[in-house]
């Protein structure tokens, strides 16, 4: 069974979203602010004749026809690094501030430790962990490369994290971008279609929970929280905000991205989740040309009132 055939019952339009699937996903870069403007990078993509298409909804993302983002001197220089659309929506939904203390809970290989650095003009403090040793090297070597420098990498299981090391005990926010079952990437991996089993997304759905609980205890009362994955699978988005609902003192908030999406579900298969969990943004690739996406925000401390009170900057 192709796993997508689960979720065309979630979908406004299953020839589009089956379409969306089939195709290659367009090559992008994010323009790193430490190290250059987006206007500079446009200026020297220009000048070393690399083909490039802004992205309408974000200034600091350019679409590359050629693909071959590492191919050319601003990405050397570490002017840019090579994102997919969707990736950057959770740090976006994070709006972290300069001076402020982040954990990114699942780091590796950096893609969005490094934006959210960028996001706080490179002040104040990201914790940046991931449990797999061999993909914090290329963590590491992101951040170099762009020039990041209030980074600090650890090598924890992420659900028994422990802030010992550190000179603080809580942070501000916290990103979960989680070990997921990945079918949102079968557009740029279609073997992940292959790959897939129930069994697989029951397995790591228990991680999930169990890394998206201990990220709302480590953030102080008032912090933020983003959980998000790259699958469509409700066992995975709804079924573990519902968890963390139910057993941390945290709430869901409504919040804004530039993307058109759709709400969170509360019911899949016989299993009815917080209504709250409607929040929550659904992300398919037939309605933005992108991957597929899953994105919530939560407030520590309290139940979410229905506004996260802060604003997403696009």
């Amino acid at each position: 069974m192709n796993p997508l055939d689960r979720y065309e019952s979630l979908v406004d339009d299953v020839d589009a979203f089956r379409a969306a699937c089939d195709r290659s996903l367009p090559s992008v870069v994010r323009a790193n602010g430490v190290a250059a403007s987006p206007d500079r990078v446009r200026e020297a993509f220009d000048e070393s004749g690399v083909a490039y298409e802004p992205v309408d909804w974000h200034d600091g993302l350019f679409r590359l026809p050629d693909g071959n983002p590492g191919g050319n001197w601003p990405y050397v220089h570490g002017w840019t690094h090579g994102q997919e659309e969707v990736s950057v929506l959770p740090t976006l939904a994070l709006d972290p501030r300069p001076g402020e203390r982040v954990w990114d809970a699942c780091a590796a290989p950096g893609s969005k430790t490094t934006q959210i650095a960028d996001a706080m003009d490179d002040e104040g403090t990201v914790v940046a962990n991931d449990n797999n040793l061999g993909r914090l090297s290329a963590l590491r070597h992101n951040a170099e490369r762009l020039g990041i420098t209030n980074t600090i990498v650890t090598n924890q299981d992420a659900r028994n994290f422990s802030t010992k090391p550190l000179a603080f005990d809580e942070f501000d926010r916290a990103l979960v971008d989680a070990p997921c079952s990945c079918e949102g990437t079968c557009r740029k991996n279609p073997d992940v279609l292959d790959q897939w089993t129930l069994d697989h997304v029951h397995a790591v759905a228990g991680i999930q929970k169990g890394v998206l609980a201990r990220a709302v205890q480590a953030t102080r009362p008032g912090g933020t929280v983003v959980y998000s994955t790259c699958t469509f699978a409700p066992e995975e988005n709804e079924a573990v905000l519902d968890h963390v609902l139910a057993n941390e003192d945290c709430g869901l908030v409504a919040f804004d991205l530039p993307l058109d999406t759709d709400p969170g579900v509360t019911e899949w298969e016989g299993e009815t989740y917080d209504e709250s969990v409607t929040r929550a943004k659904r992300i398919y690739p037939h309605r933005n040309d992108t991957g597929g996406f899953f994105c919530a925000k939560l407030r520590v401390g309290g139940e979410g009132d229905g506004s996260d009170g802060e604003g997403v900057a696009a």
